[in-house]
């Protein structure tokens, strides 16, 4: 945990990975972030597989937090929500914004509470179009974004990504949009501190990056980044295996052709310029799929590297527990205080040279913080028992 956030106090009420996860973020960076929960808890919490500490999801996307489990249907879990944020410097939700005014966690109710709070709400669709009061999940998300749509466009039927992507790019620009709002705030900016952040919005902004292409100059050009999408952009087999191999320059195209022995394609009148060049890839990759399959996995990292050609063997997930290069930076070493059934933990992978840094902490048990956070807010010990008894919040 680094200390470059201290003395923020973040207020998260996030459920599953879009919340916690850039909540989880904020508190690697050295913020005191506490986690609003529901008297059952996240349903991360639940998720299969379970371990020490709760579900694997759980347990990646919520050290270092403090917890808070409250019941925000009542009247008096709202009053007590208000408390803490009346101490906070930023609001972080992921709900529908419907049943955020619900709850009291829209930016105007919030705003009479604090003024100077940041307000940070993470949805599925922008609130200024039609789509704004649909759910959304990763999965829709993908499809709706066109992420799905571009497994279509290459391999001929729509695939969706197996990781949960359009949640955790959304964290990441929630986690900018609250960094940016803290410092024009710090540096005298009058508000409102208000950050949206709508994960079909933000995907397709994603996406279209390089996939918007041809249509970003003419009305009839065609969206899709060429050399990604080509038929041929895949790992090869090799004689015993997957490879990923990707010649880009015209120098590492040069040496790739020279080492299989097809120095003609050098001689191509389009081999020279990178617009005929890309307009050709097809061709190269059918030149690179063709060649590696007379050599080994083993061989052919050898000889790509040796001529500097970017390669990869293709590695599963489970050999990620014994990269050796993972292994020599401890990248899943876990940190002194986890509990035992814990094997493996994952670090927060931006780094602060020079930043003298402290432990991670686990991931409390639900509702684990609720006396110390109340505290904090000026509840005593009897109001604090009354809450419990009333079964606001869990004991």
């Amino acid at each position: 945990m680094l200390p470059l956030l201290k003395g923020i106090r973040v207020v998260e009420v996030g459920a599953v990975v879009l919340g916690p996860y850039a909540g989880q973020i904020l508190a690697d960076l050295g913020a005191e972030v506490i986690k609003v929960e529901p008297l059952e808890g996240d349903i991360a919490r639940h998720a299969h597989p379970q371990g020490a500490g709760g579900g694997a999801l759980f347990v990646n996307n919520n050290r270092n937090k403090r917890m808070l489990a409250i019941d925000l249907k009542r009247p008096e879990g709202q009053a007590a929500l208000a408390k803490l944020l009346g101490t906070a410097d930023v609001l972080f939700h992921n709900m529908r914004l419907d049943a955020a005014e619900r709850l009291g966690l829209g930016p105007d109710a919030v705003a009479a509470i604090n003024p100077r709070i940041i307000h940070c709400s993470a949805t599925g669709f922008g609130r200024g179009g039609r789509y704004r009061d649909r759910p959304a999940f990763d999965d829709i998300i993908q499809a709706a974004s066109g992420l799905a749509g571009l497994g279509a466009l290459q391999a001929g039927t729509p695939q969706f990504v197996p990781t949960i992507v359009a949640d955790k790019v959304a964290a990441l620009h929630a986690v900018y949009g609250i960094l940016a709002a803290l410092v024009s705030r710090e540096r005298g900016g009058e508000g409102p501190f208000r950050v949206e952040v709508p994960m079909f919005e933000a995907m397709v902004a994603f996406l279209m990056n390089e996939h918007l292409s041809a249509a970003t100059f003419a009305e009839e050009g065609a969206p899709g980044y060429p050399r990604l999408l080509s038929p041929d952009r895949r790992p090869f087999r090799t004689a015993d295996g997957w490879i990923a191999v990707l010649p880009y320059t015209e120098a590492q195209w040069r040496r790739f052709v020279e080492e299989i022995g097809r120095s003609d394609v050098v001689m191509q009148p389009w081999f020279a310029a990178p617009q005929t060049r890309q307009a050709h890839v097809g061709e190269l990759y059918a030149i690179l799929a063709q060649s590696l399959t007379a050599r080994t996995t083993d061989a052919w990292i050898a000889a790509l590297e040796a001529i500097d050609v970017p390669c990869s063997r293709i590695a599963m997930p489970a050999d990620l527990l014994t990269d050796p290069h993972l292994a020599e930076i401890g990248f899943f070493d876990v940190p002194d205080g986890f509990p035992e059934g814990v094997r493996r933990a994952l670090p927060q992978p931006v780094q602060f040279p020079g930043i003298a840094t402290t432990g991670d902490l686990p991931p409390h048990a639900l509702g684990a913080d609720n006396r110390a956070v109340l505290a904090d807010c000026g509840y005593d010990n009897a109001a604090i028992d009354a809450l419990i008894a009333a079964g606001v919040i869990a004991s």
